[in-house]
Formats: C-alpha cells, sequence, structure tokens
C-alpha cells in the first residue's frame, strides 16, 4: 500500500456502484496535499479506458472520465489507500458563485463612475461657473445616473422587499440617500444650480458595495450539508427475480423487494437482513471504524457497506424514508433554524434606520416650516439622510470578519459563514466526537511481543485481505517482506488461511482461531498471537484541549463507540463529561439541551453522524478529513491536519465581536458629532459625503487591527 502523506493512510473500505457513466465523480475526504493529488492522479489515470482524472483539493473531490464501472474506480482509489465515496452529480448544488460575481462587477462599475466624476467635479470646484459648470454637471448625470441606477440595484431591491414587509432595513435608509442625491442632483443641474452631488451618490455606493461584498465573502464557501447527504446516496442497487438478478435505478425498488448487495458493495435501502449473517463497516453512520457483525433479521441501513461475502436483505424502506434521508431532513432542518440567527449589524439596524428616516424628516419639516424654501430644505435633508447613511455600520462588521478570516486562513482554518465568528464568540461548552477528530480512525498495532517470522507471516496473510483491520496492519507492517504463504484464501466474515511450509497460518477474528481474547489474532500452527491496538490521538489534540480547559470552556465528548473506549479516551485527556454509544439523533438531542441551558454549545466532529448536531450546535468545526456533508454542515474547517490552533478561533472571534462594537462605537461617535452639523444646515451633500468616506475608512483600519498579531 503506497502512503502519500500521514494524514491519507486509512483502513480502505470498498464502496462503489455497478454503473457504468461517462463522469464519475468521488468523494476523497482523505485527499490532503499536493502529493495526494499527484498520486491519485498518476495512478488512476494509468487505467485503462480513463480519458481524464482531475482532484479538487478544496473540495476533496476526485472527477474521473471514464467508460468503465464506477466501483472499479472506487476499488482502484481504494488499493492504493484512499476511501472514496461515489457521489450523484446530479443531487449537487451548482457551484457558480453567481452573487459574487455580480456584485463585484457592480462594484466595479461603481467605483469607475465615481473616479471619472469626480475628475469632472474638479473643474467645478476650481471655479468654472456659467454654462461650462453647467456642461460638467450635465456630463456628470449622464455617466452617474445610468451607472448608480445599475450599481446600487442590490440595496433597491433589499429595500423595497423590505418596504413591502412592513418593516425598515437598512437598505432603506441606504438608497433614500443613494436616489435623493442624484435625483437632486439632476434637478440642480437641469436648473443651473451652483452644485450637484453626483459624486456623493457614487461614493456612497461604492463604499457600501464594498461593505456588501466582504458580507457575501464570508459566505461563499457554504453549501447544504443535506444536498451531501443526498448526492452520497446510491442510485442503482441489484435486485433478486426469478431468473436471477436485475440492475435497477433506486427509484425502481419497491417495498418487499429482495435486494442482493456484493461484497465491497453499499447498502441501497434500509431492509431486514434474510442471509444468516453479515458484517458491515458503518463509519458512514456512527462514525466508528470497526466492522459490526450481523444475524439474520437485523435491520441494515442505507450507506453501510458490505465487508463479508454477498447478503441479501429485503427492503423495508425506500427513499425519504431511509435513516439517510432521515438524517438528512434533520441536518436541514437545523441549517434553517441557524440561519435564522440574527447577526450584530442586523439588530443594530433595527434602531438606527427608523431613527435615521424620523430624523430627516424632521430636518426637512423644521427648516421648510422656518424658511419656506422648499429646496434648501430638502438639501439639508439629504445632507441629513448621507450623513447619517449606515455606510460605516454597513461596513463594521464586514470588514472585520473579513480580516479575522484572513487571519484565521492563514492559521490553517477555512470560516464557511457569514456569523461564524459571532457564534464561535458566545461558545460556552464544546462537544468533541472521538473518532476522526480526536483519534485518527486508524488503528496503531503493539508489535513489541511478535518475532522477526511471525510479523512476516502476518504481513502475508493481512495482504491477503480486504478487511479494514487486515489492510490497517498490512501498511503498519510495511517495513517487514511478506512471508511465502500457499494455498492462501480469505474466508469472509472470518479470515484469512493459509500453510507457510507444512504450518497452517490463520489471521483473523478471535473466536474463528479459537482465541478467548478479543481483536485481531494470529494462529501459527497451535500457537495463538492477539494483535492489541489502539487508535491514536490526532496530532495537537492534548494541547487543545489543555488550552480550551485553561480558557475556562466546559468540554464534552460524544462518540458513537463503546463506553469502554469513550472512558478511557476521556479520562487520558482530562475530559469527566462524556457519552458513549450515542445515535445521531442523540447528539441532536443533546446538543439542542445544552442550547436551552444558555451553554451556547460548539460541535466539532467528523462523520455523518456528526452533521445533525453540527448543523445543530450555536457553532460547528470540523476538521479537514470530515465527510463532504460534516464538513459543509460547519462554520469553520480545519485545514492543517492538527487540532492545536482551535483554540485560536475561539480566541480571534471575541477579538474580532470586540473590534465590531469599536467600530458601532465609532460610528456613533461620527454621527453624535456630524448630525447636529447637518441638522442646523452647515453641511452641503458633499461635504456631507466626505464625512461619510472619512467614517468609512477610519472603520476599515479599526477592522485590520484584528489580523495583527499579538
Amino acid at each position: 500500500m503506497i502512503a502519500a502523506c500521514p494524514a491519507c493512510v486509512g483502513a480502505p473500505a470498498a464502496v462503489g456502484l455497478a454503473q457504468t457513466t461517462n463522469s464519475v465523480q468521488l468523494s476523497v475526504p482523505s485527499v490532503r496535499c499536493a502529493t495526494c493529488i499527484s498520486e491519485i492522479e498518476g495512478q488512476i489515470s494509468q487505467l485503462q479506458a480513463v480519458a481524464s482524472v482531475r482532484v479538487n483539493l478544496t473540495l476533496k473531490r476526485v472527477q474521473i472520465e471514464t467508460d468503465r464501472p464506477v466501483r472499479e474506480m472506487v476499488l482502484a482509489l481504494n488499493q492504493i489507500g484512499y476511501d472514496a465515496y461515489p457521489l450523484d452529480a446530479r443531487a449537487l448544488a451548482n457551484d457558480v458563485d453567481e452573487e459574487g460575481r455580480n456584485l463585484l462587477m457592480r462594484l466595479g462599475v461603481a467605483g469607475f463612475a465615481m473616479m471619472n466624476v469626480m475628475l469632472l467635479s474638479v473643474a467645478v470646484w476650481s471655479g468654472a461657473s456659467g454654462a461650462t459648470r453647467d456642461l460638467f454637471h450635465l456630463i456628470s448625470a449622464m455617466i452617474a445616473i445610468p451607472m448608480v441606477l445599475y450599481a446600487a440595484q442590490p440595496f433597491f431591491k433589499n429595500a423595497v422587499s423590505a418596504l413591502r414587509a412592513g418593516r425598515l432595513n437598512m437598505d432603506v435608509p441606504i438608497s433614500l440617500a443613494i436616489l435623493l442625491a442624484s435625483g437632486m442632483s439632476l434637478f440642480e443641474s437641469l436648473m443651473g444650480g451652483e452644485h450637484a452631488y453626483f459624486d456623493a451618490a457614487l461614493s456612497l455606493t461604492f463604499f457600501l458595495l464594498i461593505g456588501r461584498f466582504l458580507e457575501h465573502r464570508t459566505r461563499s464557501a457554504a453549501r447544504s450539508a443535506a444536498k451531501e447527504l443526498a448526492a452520497l446516496e446510491a442510485y442503482t442497487a441489484e435486485r433478486k427475480t426469478e431468473n436471477g438478478s436485475e440492475t435497477v435505478a433506486i427509484e425502481a425498488l419497491k417495498l418487499g423487494d429482495i435486494v442482493i448487495v456484493a461484497s465491497g458493495m453499499r447498502v441501497p435501502a434500509d431492509g431486514q437482513l434474510i442471509t444468516p449473517k453479515a458484517i458491515t463497516d458503518r463509519s458512514l453512520l456512527t462514525g466508528e471504524s470497526e466492522p459490526v457483525s450481523h444475524a439474520a433479521d437485523d435491520q441494515l441501513h442505507a450507506g453501510e457497506v458490505n465487508l463479508a461475502g454477498p447478503i441479501e436483505i429485503q427492503v423495508s424502506a425506500l427513499g425519504q424514508d431511509t435513516r439517510l434521508h432521515q438524517i438528512a431532513r434533520l441536518v436541514e432542518t437545523a441549517e434553517n433554524a441557524r440561519n435564522r440567527y440574527t447577526s450584530l449589524a442586523d439588530r443594530a439596524a433595527q434602531v438606527y434606520a427608523p431613527a435615521v428616516h424620523l430624523l430627516a424628516l424632521v430636518s426637512f419639516a423644521g427648516w421648510f416650516f422656518w424658511t419656506q424654501d422648499l429646496r434648501h430644505a430638502l438639501n439639508i435633508a439629504i445632507a441629513v439622510l448621507i450623513i447619517t447613511c449606515p455606510c460605516a455600520l454597513g461596513l463594521a462588521v464586514p470588514a472585520v470578519s473579513t480580516a479575522a478570516i484572513s487571519r484565521l486562513y492563514r492559521l490553517g482554518f477555512l470560516v464557511k459563514s457569514g456569523t461564524a465568528l459571532e457564534r464561535l464568540a458566545d461558545v460556552r461548552t464544546i462537544v468533541l466526537d472521538k473518532t476522526g477528530t480526536l483519534t485518527r480512525p486508524d488503528f496503531n498495532f503493539d508489535l513489541s511481543d511478535f518475532g522477526a517470522e511471525d510479523l512476516r507471516i502476518a504481513k502475508a496473510l493481512a495482504m491477503g485481505s480486504a478487511h479494514p483491520l487486515s489492510q490497517a496492519l498490512n501498511t503498519h507492517l510495511c517495513d517487514h517482506p511478506p512471508a511465502e504463504l500457499t494455498d492462501l484464501h480469505e474466508i469472509k466474515g472470518c479470515g484469512v488461511t493459509g500453510f507457510f511450509g507444512q504450518t497452517p497460518v490463520d489471521l483473523g477474528r478471535a473466536k474463528w482461531v479459537g482465541s478467548d481474547h478479543t481483536g485481531l489474532c494470529l494462529k501459527i500452527g497451535e500457537k495463538i498471537h492477539t494483535f492489541p491496538f489502539h487508535e491514536p490521538l490526532k496530532t495537537g489534540v492534548v494541547d487543545m484541549v489543555k488550552d480550551l480547559r485553561a480558557a475556562d470552556y466546559d468540554l464534552q465528548i460524544l462518540s458513537g463507540d463503546t463506553q469502554a473506549k469513550t472512558h478511557k479516551l476521556a479520562r487520558s485527556l482530562g475530559v469527566r463529561k462524556f457519552g458513549s454509544g450515542i445515535s445521531p439523533e442523540e447528539k441532536r438531542s443533546y446538543i439542542n439541551k445544552l442550547a436551552d441551558q444558555a451553554q451556547f454549545p460548539c460541535m466539532i466532529g467528523d462523520g455523518l453522524n456528526d452533521t445533525v448536531a453540527l448543523a445543530s450546535a450555536h457553532a460547528s468545526i470540523a476538521p479537514g478529513t470530515a465527510l463532504d456533508a460534516a464538513r459543509n454542515a460547519a462554520d469553520v474547517i480545519v485545514i492543517d491536519d492538527t487540532m492545536k490552533k482551535i483554540p485560536q478561533v475561539f480566541a480571534i472571534s471575541k477579538k474580532a465581536i470586540a473590534l465590531s462594537r469599536q467600530n458601532f462605537g465609532i460610528a456613533v461617535a461620527y454621527n453624535a458629532v456630524a448630525i447636529p452639523i447637518a441638522v442646523l444646515g452647515y453641511a452641503t451633500p458633499l461635504a456631507a459625503a466626505v464625512a461619510m468616506s472619512l467614517s468609512s475608512i477610519t472603520v476599515l483600519i479599526n477592522a485590520a487591527r484584528v489580523g495583527y498579531e499579538k
């Protein structure tokens, strides 16, 4: 077995589907580095009938153009040490970021128009008068009016939507300020007035689009985890018929059908086991890497992988009724609930927007009553709207978030949610998954009691088995040459047997070889050896737990593994609270209970069984090796292989929120000084726009502090 880097070595389980296609998409969670990309593309491209192969490191996917069955591609990846899961491309969302491209285009248009209008304004400020001044104003109008109507559409649309719903948001005063500044400037230009404020309208639009684009950038990596779960579902099955079997689409199955699941294949639907016994890999559902034994009439679920000989199941649940879909529905519900979180900026808008409108209205009414000059009163109202325009408030959170997210990326973290930093700053309790999060989902064997010849025999036997434990042992014995064995063959569900010379040798389950121990056993003649193994801790876990405890977080472990293993790990890390044998639904219930107790829980997990909890938690983090669905449900993804730096995510989040509040303070202080000046008539709309720009620049400079190291 070839290993590209330490994070890439896993115990492969052959999963796949007998499906012929021109384009195969596979999820490969263990892709971690450039070496992985080179190895996968190099190995797969050498296969016959493979036209091309491309690895996407960000999405952890492999796309293969081939006419060979999906199952063969999965097995080929398994053979070089990578777990692979087929994805249904039809179920995946389109990854093109149309909204981001749209905002960037409008931002560029606003910036270009603003610079050109400002150049024309220089001539007016330099003393141009009469017909020359009017001509420059009209040229500015020809540039500014269509550009404003195009570039400011995101604010106009949101404002209209809010007004139709009978509420106010930040975009309502923004839209009013832009439209009134443009409209009044056009009126002044047509009437031969001395002043026009097209540059102010464009400056407002430009700075506000910066904030809107920065805010979008923090959300652009998000993708629905529920859709990823649907893509993981098998889409064909082998249905038993009177004359043998036939391959059918999942949609063609009916309740009561008998489905044949070959060795290494994924169970396509929930059902009762008809075969007397079976061994499956449930890691996709439970997160635990140890195989599970089943007897006749046991319930199997869609997504499990058959590790022994061919089995038959009678379908009892299909489509939306399968366990996989039930988990997907829970995830979608949790995602929708979390998306209703009200951000700091939105909470400020609920108070700020009505106050701005009221102030502008009072200013207009007061000056019109005092002077009876509609034009003058309207100019003052526009100046008030511009000077109080929530540009600084609109930039306050996005600017800090973008700076903080950039710093976290340099530290090895990808932040996917726009409100993640705010929610991470609230966290009091951190819930940790075990396998794949705290420990590596592979096995570390103790070989101290084995002789060199014993290890050579074990190596040869392990090479003859596709069982995860055997594959892990094979990898662990990479420095030992295999012994020469004869009559080597695997007995599905039991182990591998053969002869070393005239001596019978076996590697497999303890009960099968006649041992009273548990785990993987080697039998040479009548002598039996046991391979003690444990799951090693991931890099940096000890430091992570130590730093989080020092920061006064309440740490807990929730695992689908046994009570003994979970307790042993919790005790070794000094974590007092833990739960074992926990199902995905139970994890969600426990997370919700913590939320009801105002503990603001953060879930850190990597498996499908963690996806509901990741989506339900107040905030969530997933390792980069996590399943697609888990990574998409999480707010933050750990790009590096170490967990050591996770405490910095919480520390930087708290700093970011502190700076956001400082930015709100700057905006309030600016308004406290600028508003009286505008209301008393001492600020023209142009001066108001300059003051607004200065406050925005101050906010941006303060936001950049979050990116500095202490």
